[in-house]
């Protein structure tokens, strides 16, 4: 594999004022990591991860990386952060405090803690800017490895823009796929999946992907013996490199993290192959030093011997820099020492200002609830509860929101039975700073833009009179090509969806119709699927992305909760990436092709729309109005749908359906039966049957899990049959329990009911195998309508005598 062997042009190409702005950047960068610390063991942040040892590494690859291209990292790249420009000393000790305010600390708001970086790809309306003329950073996530799926789709964007002539005018995203995504990882990281996944990903791929492993030998306390076999993650893949020029594979360098110009050299080299031929590119960066230990939770003199400890001193990149600088003759001592000096006050006052921005607005908030509380202390006398509580805030030395907001309500509690005009004042104030704090905390769960699926019109779809029936996936197939014709953007990858058009045959025919760059099959590895989607659609893309099986959704559940569901929030409204993912589930037969965890997939992805369509016609309805929209989503098709005849609307690919609207499939007045997806086909059929023996049964669909019946109009059915039973395939306490207390509970229609509420879930195992396995381990029409029929004999045994 190459080394870093110099390349003296590159080398000597920068003049003595840039290679003094990057030892002064480097400086400026460890100032702020060893003050960053101090803070945190002062009291003024919670919790420190800093980038110390990594900073001349940083400053080369900050060299190579160009307007349009991306970053997706981790919490130790501040260093390349400042030298790309994206980031100020201010900023990065505002992240550091949880400034929320995403003027102060762009990246997160304040969301993330410190090391968690994110440029804003939207503007204030949610639009994508100008990505082309701007150096990203996709936002970072702490989960070990979890960078890696999206980096493969940041890439594999450039190979679109570039091979896809249908795109070439999207100039705001790209220059003809000239992008390269940068991503970094540590040494101990690479042992997980995801790394792998998505290295042999993007050797298939062939993406400019530029992998940079900062490997300082240790994963906190465990050193690279127990975390990587040969202890060298460049050894273990050398098998990928490829052999010449033009054939598939890696380049992969090898340089030592305190050798500045052959950093440099590496970083253009490597930076040129993988940009020019799209060849991904892996860096393995080794004697990389971590001065201060992995965080301020513990130190690493703990776990280190002597030995290493005296290396890592010896071997400090910024020392080695130092010495090369002087033994070149390109500073002198004197020049050194003063930026050194320079770089302390520099960091001080970026420090200051960072303090004063954030915690002055808590003090003046302090001051106005201080003021205001004293007026009831006038009121109620100075000794008692109250008055000591107004004391302990207003001599308070570093107040918070929270004791402010925590003081108010609990004076607002002492003087519950006072009516005056300071009470009202108080209350007042309390609804101004919660609704202040919402937005502060709370916000950008899902879309603020005007694109946001529940503003997308409603548009009914429109039959033929004589509409043939055809099976359900020519429905679907019809309306994904539709979408294909109208929007270039849009594209479809997963196992099985090329060549044979997917297991189930909605993309039948549209791989030779639109070709391999827009229909394209790939390897079986769910959670690089999922992220090849979301770096695509961060990047201005619409991908929809498959999961064969709703089962096999576990192998990417971690990305999609860690990473798409939280970005908007996580980034306060300054990055989106509106996924797609598709899959099928429910009432198949055996272990792993029958899931309905749709419990824990509404606990782990908040932030992404789950809809749950019980035919194909309500699922292109869906798809239609999602992308139209700018939010992520998870749609889960009827697996035992497809050949069910359906009719094709005639605006197949333009009607939508509105989310968060459940549908009377059938009305009634004694009880009401909430479902969704394949349960709905089995509730009808109980209630054909239950009509015979005279109970009337409204069934309604939900068809969409998250949102949930926004309208209410669950509440509304049990206003009238004051009965209710809520159906799904899920485990006891999964989905009918998230759907009970919305309706409970946020509709409050426990006050309509006559009856208790009742759930009828499957058996809390998973279903074994044939169809006798499916009876008896999920819902099926006779358990319904004995469920119902209960609930009735209740309430009326005359009338309803017991069957067993």
């Amino acid at each position: 594999m190459p080394t870093a062997e110099p390349l003296v042009a590159a080398a000597a190409a920068l003049s003595k004022e840039e290679l003094l702005r990057d030892y002064r950047l480097g400086w400026e960068s460890r100032q702020a990591s060893l003050a960053g610390r101090k803070e945190v063991f002062m009291g003024k942040a919670k919790f420190g991860i800093f980038g110390d040892g990594k900073e001349l590494p940083q400053l080369a690859m900050a060299r190579a990386f160009q307007p349009g291209d991306f970053r997706s990292g981790y919490y130790r790249d501040q260093t390349f952060m400042f030298a790309a420009g994206e980031l100020s000393l201010q900023q990065y000790f505002a992240q550091l405090y949880a400034h929320p305010d995403a003027e102060a600390e762009p990246a997160t708001a304040g969301r993330a803690m410190n090391g968690h970086f994110a440029t804003r790809l939207l503007d204030e309306d949610g639009n994508f800017r100008n990505l082309a003329e701007l150096k990203n950073s996709s936002a970072d996530v702490s989960p070990t490895a979890s960078q890696m799926p999206r980096l493969v789709g940041l890439a594999y964007a450039s190979k679109l823009y570039r091979n896809n002539p249908e795109l070439s005018e999207l100039k705001q995203f790209s220059v003809n796929g000239n992008e390269v995504a940068f991503g970094t990882i540590g040494n101990a990281s690479t042992s997980e999946g995801m790394f792998f996944e998505a290295i042999n990903a993007a050797g298939v791929l062939q993406i400019p992907m530029l992998v940079s492993v900062w490997d300082d030998h240790y994963g906190i306390s465990v050193p690279a013996e127990y975390q990587t076999t040969k202890q060298s993650i460049s050894e273990i893949l050398a098998g990928f490199q490829r052999n010449a020029p033009g054939e598939q594979g890696f380049e992969i360098f090898v340089v030592k993290g305190w050798d500045y110009p052959a950093l440099v050299d590496t970083y253009l080299r490597a930076a040129e192959v993988c940009r020019r031929e799209h060849v991904p590119v892996l860096v393995h960066v080794t004697e990389v030093t971590q001065p201060q230990g992995h965080s301020t939770s513990g130190s690493h003199e703990r776990y280190k011997s002597k030995e290493r400890l005296s290396w890592e001193e010896e071997h400090d990149c910024l020392r080695k820099m130092r010495e090369w600088l002087l033994s070149e003759g390109h500073a002198s001592a004197e020049e050194l020492d003063q930026i050194e000096s320079e770089t302390k006050d520099v960091v001080k006052k970026a420090r200051v200002a960072a303090w004063d921005a954030f915690f002055n607005p808590i003090k003046e908030e302090r001051d106005e609830a201080v003021t205001l509380l004293e007026k009831l202390v006038a009121e109620t006398g100075q000794e008692n509860a109250l008055h000591d509580m107004v004391e302990h805030l207003r001599h308070n030395p570093t107040p918070i929101r929270a004791d402010i907001v925590r003081t108010v309500r609990r004076a607002l509690r002492f003087v519950r039975e006072t009516r005056s005009g300071a009470r009202r004042n108080l209350q007042n104030y309390l609804e101004q700073v919660l609704a202040e704090n919402a937005d502060r905390y709370n916000s950008y769960l899902y879309s603020q833009s005007e694109q946001a699926a529940l503003n997308i019109a409603e548009v009914p779809a429109e039959f033929a009179p004589n509409a043939p029936q055809v099976d359900g996936r020519e429905v679907l197939q019809a309306c994904f090509e539709a979408n294909f014709r109208r929007d270039p953007t849009i594209f479809a990858i997963g196992e099985d969806v090329g060549r044979i058009g997917d297991v189930n045959q909605a993309f039948a025919g549209l791989q030779d119709k639109f070709g391999e760059l827009r229909v394209t099959d790939t390897g079986i590895r769910e959670c690089t699927i999922v992220g090849q989607g979301i770096g695509a659609a961060l990047r201005g893309l619409r991908p929809i992305t498959e999961i064969q099986y709703l089962d096999y959704l576990l192998y990417a559940i971690q990305i999609l909760s860690d990473d798409v569901a939280c970005l908007q929030y996580r980034t306060k409204g300054g990055q989106k990436a509106p996924l797609i993912v598709r899959t099928r589930g429910h009432r198949l037969e055996g272990v792993w092709h029958s899931g309905s965890p749709i419990g824990m997939i509404l606990s782990s992805i908040r932030g992404m729309h789950v809809l749950v369509p019980r035919d194909m016609t309500q699922a292109a309805g869906f798809y239609n109005t999602l992308l139209r929209s700018d939010e992520p989503a998870l749609v889960i098709e009827c697996l035992n749908g497809y050949r069910l005849k359906e009719r094709i609307p005639q605006n197949v690919g333009e009607f939508t359906l509105p989310l968060g609207v459940p549908e009377i499939l059938q009305e009634g007045t004694d009880i009401t039966v909430v479902t969704y997806g394949s349960m709905c086909r089995i509730v009808q059929d109980a209630a054909r049957q239950l009509a015979e023996v005279g109970i009337s049964v409204e069934v309604i669909d939900v068809q969409s899990l998250l949102p949930f019946d926004v309208q209410h109009l669950i509440a509304d059915s049990l206003r009238k049959t004051s009965r209710v039973l809520f159906a799904d395939e899920d485990v006891p306490g999964g989905a009918t329990a998230y759907m009970l207390q919305h309706v409970l509970d946020e509709q409050q229609a426990y006050r309509f009911l006559d009856s208790q509420p009742r759930c009828l879930a499957a058996q809390p195992h998973r279903p074994p195998y044939g169809s006798d396995g499916d009876y008896f381990s999920k819902p099926n029409a006779e358990d319904v309508f004995d469920a119902v029929y209960e609930l009735m004999q209740e309430a009326d045994p005359k009338r309803f005598p017991a069957i067993y």
